[in-house]
């Protein structure tokens, strides 16, 4: 299935991608309601593959210990990285693998006892995270030999996961089964990060009150089902646009890998305006009240947003390195494009009001 996919023309894959990209804007526009139902199938059904996985990969060299598994040695020297390059410019990926939980930040709102129970939700997040990713590693290292994987990179990018669950059921002589059933999960998944991908950020952008003040009315703009409708058409423009003028790659494994290196730069980035605003708030925190604070202790919150801010902001610039010179250039234009449209909406928004006065 996947071989099938990597070979198709890449103006045809990034056609549907667009189609599908397309869709799920659509969906976005139909507010809070449908991402509730898509967020709780989505992070369910894939959080439960990836514990069964666990489990199953463990259990596996029991059950058929002669299927070809491979030792981990835990020695120093093999857990210990190689301190080159590639390692530092391939930081930002954790950066990217371990963020995401400040999507749901616009709707802790929503959350019955929000001070209390939003900490409890951030915490369990943090554990079945840190636990899934740990044991994952340690079950595929089971199953691939690192040298053939670092020698074809962009195809276990693009598709090590259903490959992983593909070897799965050989082990338990089922065949594919497995990878048919995480394809589906991932299916729902995607999609549902997809559209939470598009509506977040909007509602974190657009849904403050502050938003009025530096944003153009137009995209403040709500349709009948709460979603910000002109906001959804300038993703639709900024999104398209990368959907389109990646069609000059090569083929799909590669637009895949350079998509990953893209968000493993592009999207912690964000996270430096973050920590900034962090510890600024805490400089001012006499002048905000707040249900739940992470600590009460200004030393402490001081350290770690600095810390944070200095690690993410070295990952990051590790990380827009790249050997191709289309992948580098998407690193860079990227976050510069982001940055200008975020100084140029305050500025229309400025004329505006001059117009008006």
């Amino acid at each position: 299935m996947t071989v099938c996919y990597d070979g198709l023309p890449t103006a045809w894959t990034q056609f549907a991608t667009l189609v599908v990209f397309l869709f799920f804007c659509w969906v976005a526009s139909r507010g809070v309601p449908v991402l509730k139902s898509l967020a709780t199938v989505a992070g369910s059904s894939m959080f439960i593959m990836s514990i069964l996985f666990i489990i199953m990969m463990f259990a596996a060299p029991a059950i058929n210990p002669h299927a070809g598994f491979y030792n981990i040695n835990f020695n120093w020297k093999n857990l210990m990285p190689t301190f080159n390059v590639k390692y530092f410019t391939s930081l930002s990926i954790l950066v990217f693998a371990v963020g995401g939980c400040e999507k749901i930040s616009p709707y802790v709102n929503k959350v019955q006892n929000p001070a209390k129970n939003f900490p409890k939700a951030m915490m369990a997040l943090a554990i079945m995270v840190m636990v899934s990713a740990i044991l994952g590693t340690f079950a595929m290292a089971l199953m691939f030999d690192p040298k053939v994987v670092n020698a074809n990179l962009n195809e276990y990018i693009s598709n090590g996961a259903y490959m992983a669950f593909q070897k799965l059921g050989e082990y338990y002589h089922v065949g594919g089964l497995f990878m048919y059933i995480y394809s589906w999960c991932n299916v729902i998944g995607q999609f549902s990060t997809l559209v939470i991908s598009i509506d977040a950020p909007l509602r974190m952008l657009l849904g403050s009150k502050e938003a009025k003040a530096f944003i153009p009315e137009g995209l403040l703009k709500l349709n009948k089902h709460g979603a910000y409708i002109n906001g959804i058409w300038m993703i639709v423009i900024l999104s398209g646009g990368l959907i389109a003028i990646q069609a000059l790659v090569p083929n799909a494994q590669a637009v895949m890998a350079q998509l990953v290196k893209l968000n493993s730069t592009t999207m912690p980035l964000r996270y430096l305006w973050v920590f900034a605003a962090y510890v600024a708030l805490r400089k001012q925190q006499k002048k905000f009240e707040t249900s739940y604070q992470m600590t009460k202790h200004q030393g402490l919150a001081y350290t770690a947003g600095i810390w944070c801010f200095l690690v993410t902001a070295a990952c990051c610039i590790f990380g827009i390195y790249s050997p191709d010179p289309f992948t580098l250039f998407l690193n860079i234009i990227t976050p510069i494009i982001l940055i200008v449209l975020g100084l140029i909406l305050p500025g229309i928004k400025k004329y505006q009001e001059s117009k008006a006065n």
